[in-house]
């Protein structure tokens, strides 16, 4: 495929070279033979940002057991802490714990208080961390 390229370079290369006689029409052409080209070259490069695809973390897909208060909120089966964060978002939009002016905040309830340390509002990255401290 690659030599398939050079060649069609090779080919479009030579074709404005033997045509120096003629003035404008040729490089107006030129400049449209041009074009497909450059297309073809940017549509395969988000093919090959696909082909690279990332593996999860090990340690992210550990099973975790939540302690006794965080499993009022998301239950008491162990999993892992991707799990445990969807379902504390769950919780959080069903009763509409969000901050309606600043989304960062989250509006603790009597659960989700024991959860975050007696806050009353939490930002959504020091909530990772505070839940953290419940796995284990």
């Amino acid at each position: 495929m690659a030599t398939a390229k050079k060649a069609a370079k090779k080919t479009a290369a030579k074709k404005p070279a033997a045509k120096k006689g003629a003035a404008k029409k040729p490089a107006a052409k030129k400049a449209a033979a041009k074009k497909p080209v450059a297309k073809k070259a940017a549509a395969k490069k988000p093919a090959a940002k696909k082909a690279a695809k990332r593996k999860p973390n090990a340690a992210f897909m550990k099973a975790m057991t939540p302690s006794s208060v965080l499993a009022a909120v998301v239950g008491s089966m162990p999993m892992p802490r991707t799990e445990v964060t969807k379902k504390i978002w769950d919780y959080i939009k069903k009763n509409k714990l969000q901050d309606a002016v600043n989304k960062r905040l989250i509006n603790a309830d009597e659960k989700l208080r024991a959860v975050f340390g007696g806050k009353n509002k939490v930002s959504m990255f020091e909530m990772t961390k505070l839940v953290s401290n419940h796995l284990k």
